[in-house]
């Protein structure tokens, strides 16, 4: 690699003084190395008061444990399942914003950035690396920090879209071959599939997707075979999309905007998925400034968004962040792709979920917990679909909500929440036509 110097990680993050706003690179691409060796220096006891900020990382978090406090500060964007407990006990945080919006803390001075972190891949012959798996607000990051460090990393794929990035933007160079951190999912559960089933069929040919990772939107993509002429536009894509570009199920013939091509700001998947994006044109990482802007979202035609609930009401608001008061995730993209959904023609908002927990318990409730966060008001709100159905409450009325949504909760939980519709609203309530 002409040109380059490499250094060790230790001696990298010696540029980290106390009281620094640090950047990691997000997902799989985490530079585990640098948080190593940052670690490492904490616990020699030569920081103090460092903030740390990052989307969902894949990998250990060791910055965020009881023994860090008053050394590392955590303050992340997400909560992801390495540092849920963390940030439960008090020991890490969490900045509530929109996805779309984690950019615009960097870039308009709301946090500092005084060092960022990455993972790229090596450098071609024109001098440019790719930011692979993680653009979101490490492109911001990059831009405003005073110095970055980046990782090269064979294993990384080389991206296109906004995750080129020339080598003179980089400060300090390490070395590190660990290949990225994989994600797998279980294969959905009668239950996931039935969900899968209803939610594919709110899908018409055509239709722009936005979806998450996990049991749920595998399941949807696994009923999607037959259609045609699907895209995609979202925050991130796993495994499940690849089957159905093989195909020629997506293909983005009918975008109107990146035509063609597959948009998404970070990924998470298996090894599969980090070989697909390797130098593909078809696929775009972009800055998560673009991928989420409702605006952009809305120029493509029947843009269908599925994304998931902790706990919906009955007028239609959804908890997506916490169970009561202790925060389980974070706001993410909901509400930017959920709203964009809602702009584009013939788009389609969906919240998606089981109707009960793993523990019997109805997530279809009179009132939301007590402390319980509304990431997607009632206001956003359109269709919902559990296993038992789909209603579309868009212009219906309080009480027409509450009897939709109700027809699809669990049926050993529909006289009970019945009652409490009737009890909140009244006996006007009964006398309100089901769909």
């Amino acid at each position: 690699m002409k040109n380059i110097k490499f250094i060790s990680a230790d001696e990298a993050v010696k540029v980290v003084k106390s009281g620094d706003h640090i950047h990691f690179s997000s997902v799989a691409s985490a530079p585990q190395v640098l948080i190593q060796a940052l670690c490492r220096r904490g616990d020699a006891g030569e920081l103090k008061n460092v903030f740390i900020h990052h989307l969902h990382t894949e990998g250990p978090a060791p910055y965020t444990d009881a023994k860090y406090e008053g050394i590392f500060f955590h303050q992340a964007f997400f909560v992801g399942g390495n540092v849920r407990k963390n940030v439960q006990a008090g020991y890490a945080d969490y900045i509530p914003i929109f996805l779309s919006e984690t950019q615009k803390l960097y870039r308009a001075g709301v946090l500092p950035c005084d060092v960022a972190m990455i993972q790229v891949c090596p450098p071609d012959k024109h001098g440019f690396v790719s930011l692979g798996t993680s653009v979101d607000a490490t492109l911001a990051a990059i831009e405003c920090a005073k110095t970055v460090i980046a990782v090269i990393n064979k294993h990384v794929p080389r991206s296109w879209g906004e995750a080129i990035i020339p080598v003179d933007k980089i400060d300090l160079f390490v070395e590190d071959n660990t290949p990225l951190e994989p994600a797998t999912f279980t294969a959905p559960n009668e239950t996931e599939t039935k969900i899968g089933i209803n939610c594919a069929n709110l899908i018409e040919d055509g239709a722009c997707l936005q979806m998450g990772i996990g049991a749920i939107p595998n399941a949807v993509l696994a009923q999607l075979g037959n259609h045609k002429d699907l895209g995609i536009h979202t925050e991130m894509f796993a495994d499940g999309v690849l089957p159905l570009v093989e195909k020629g199920v997506i293909n983005g013939a009918a975008k109107k905007i990146d035509k063609y091509k597959m948009v998404s700001t970070f990924l998470m998947g298996s090894q599969d998925v980090y070989n697909f994006i390797d130098d593909n044109p078809m696929v775009a990482m972009m800055d998560v400034g673009y991928t989420n802007d409702p605006y952009v979202i809305a120029k493509n035609p029947k843009v269908t968004a599925i994304n998931s609930a902790l706990q919906v009401d009955i007028t239609g608001q959804v908890c997506a962040d916490s169970l009561g008061t202790k925060f389980y995730s974070g706001v993410g993209g909901q509400i930017d792709f959920t709203y964009g959904a809602s702009l584009s023609e013939g788009g389609k908002a969906i919240i998606a979920m089981p109707s009960v927990t793993n523990k019997g318990i109805s997530k279809i409730a009179p009132v939301l917990t007590e402390g319980a966060g509304v990431v997607t008001t009632r206001n956003h709100m359109h269709w919902l679909v559990t296993e038992f159905g789909a209603v579309d409450l868009y212009g219906k009325s309080l009480q027409e909500r509450a009897k939709a949504i109700i027809s699809i909760a669990h049926p050993d939980h529909r006289e009970e929440l019945d009652r409490a519709a009737f009890e909140r609203f009244g006996p006007h309530y009964h006398f309100v036509p089901a769909e």
